[in-house]
């Protein structure tokens, strides 16, 4: 027997009791989330992070922290209004009745998140999941113990094991959960692991959410405000030492701009960080495997005579990699063809537009493509002709902030979206309800057919 299959049964056997909640209800245990966040546990998620990969306290309260308590507050704000029944237009041909769609919960459901935004894509989803009504059952990552196990103690306190519970544990823990009948999976990872749910989940036809990832490209235009674009970008790839799912992954520049730009990218870094080694404001690779990954990354560009254009330097005892940015790498690098997932910045030229969207549209859609630049006919072309998860011009990673946006990626870098009313939905069936008031149209068309009726119907198939 599975050995989460006790939850699972408790969890399904309460589906009704939350489900039928009212808004003020669900808006209650949100703002208690909300309160546990940023107040009762705050410090101790600041020093969690810190314990995992020494993610500074500032960036803590802005990437993790307050992007949640933010989604609450709009959530709340909106809540009554969702899950209002959601009227619409019935056909003449329908005469007599009326319809519309109930949002209704999924059922029971499984996050299963990562360890690059522990706190904030494990309890981002959840306050969807809530909103929409669902029990849910919350697998972290094991990358992050510390903050995993505040996690586990916060949602302990809040909720009963029958509504919500987080269960911690390594691959094996995933797999055993991912065999169970859940009505909705919320994955947050890579596309390899994102194909391995998709297939568990499609044994039980099991919606999912999948947030993958992907190279998301950062293209600087001649029109570019350089300052502003080196400015943006490095802080874009290098918060949380680039261990973001839509950070740049390399830059895409005009050959001509090259030398300007990693000039101003320079300055750039320099007063972010000073000596990033000794600065508070520089997080650390989360462990020695994802750091030797990175590590060989540079190793290999310069084996392969490939341009050093800042930083490179690396400490294995600290998992500390410089922010680096790179040049001139063969076609073939793994810096081209991975997610790098690190504060390494490849950079490539080009002297046509033309060439940048054949480049983009011959690998997989990014979950993310940045565009710099003052030229409005050129943004839009670019635009028109490529396919991301988003975009944004002139700034990057900010995309995500906004709850009136939907988030998420196209086929290999995601599949569905999250966030405000689109993470509502994602965890909600749209239930069609219609009702019959009168006798309706149809009752004349019922058996035994006759010429008469079969000249109602020629009526209606030419002017309906």
């Amino acid at each position: 027997m599975n050995r989460y299959q006790d939850i699972f049964n408790a969890q399904k056997a309460n589906q009704f009791n939350v489900g039928n909640t009212t808004y003020k209800a669900r808006i209650a245990k949100l703002k208690a989330l909300k309160q546990a966040i940023a107040l009762d546990y705050k410090q101790r998620i600041r020093e969690a992070l810190y314990a995992d990969f020494k993610k500074p306290f500032l960036e803590t309260d802005l990437t993790e922290i307050y992007p949640v308590i933010s989604e609450i507050k709009y959530v709340s704000s909106e809540l009554k209004g969702w899950m209002a029944r959601q009227k619409v237009d019935t056909p003449l041909q329908l005469l007599g009745s009326s319809s519309w769609i109930k949002y209704e919960p999924k059922g029971v459901c499984l996050i299963i998140s990562p360890w690059n935004f522990p706190l904030n894509l494990t309890l981002g989803p959840l306050v969807s999941a809530i909103a929409a009504g669902n029990t849910v059952i919350i697998k972290p990552s094991e990358l992050t113990p510390h903050t995993t196990q505040v996690m586990s103690e916060l949602i302990s306190e809040l909720f009963p094991e029958n509504e919500i519970t987080l269960v911690k544990g390594e691959v094996d823990v995933s797999t055993e959960l991912l065999k169970l009948p859940f009505n909705h999976i919320f994955f947050t990872g890579s596309p390899h692991v994102g194909k391995i749910v998709m297939q568990a989940a499609a044994k039980h036809l099991t919606s999912v959410t999948l947030e993958l990832g992907g190279k998301s490209p950062a293209i600087i235009t001649p029109s570019a405000n350089l300052k502003a674009a080196a400015q943006r970008v490095a802080w874009g790839k290098f918060v949380n030492n680039g261990q973001t799912c839509i950070a740049p992954d390399y830059i895409y520049i005009e050959a001509g701009l090259k030398a300007e730009f990693i000039a101003e990218f320079k300055i750039a870094v320099q007063s972010f960080y000073d000596k990033a080694e000794n600065s508070e404001s520089y997080a650390r690779i989360v462990n020695d495997k994802h750091f030797n990954r990175l590590k060989n990354y540079i190793n290999q560009a310069q084996k392969d005579d490939a341009t050093i254009e800042l930083g490179g330097h690396t400490t294995d005892l600290d998992n500390f990699i410089e922010p680096t940015v790179i040049s001139n790498l063969a076609e073939d690098s793994v810096l081209f063809q991975e997610e790098i997932f690190g504060p390494i910045l490849p950079i490539k030229t080009y002297t046509d537009i033309h060439e940048v969207i054949t480049y983009v549209n011959v690998n997989e859609k990014p979950l993310a493509l940045y565009i710099y630049g003052k030229d409005k006919k050129e943004t839009q072309f670019i635009i028109n002709n490529t396919r991301a998860g988003s975009t944004c011009i002139n700034t990057n990673v900010l995309q995500y902030s906004n709850h009136y946006l939907p988030f998420g990626g196209s086929n290999n870098s995601g599949i569905g979206k999250a966030h405000g009313y689109f993470g509502f939905q994602e965890f909600s069936n749209m239930r069609s309800v219609l009702k019959q008031h009168t006798k309706g149209s149809i009752e004349f068309l019922f058996p035994p057919y006759t010429n008469f009726k079969q000249k109602l119907v020629d009526f209606t198939l030419k002017w309906f």
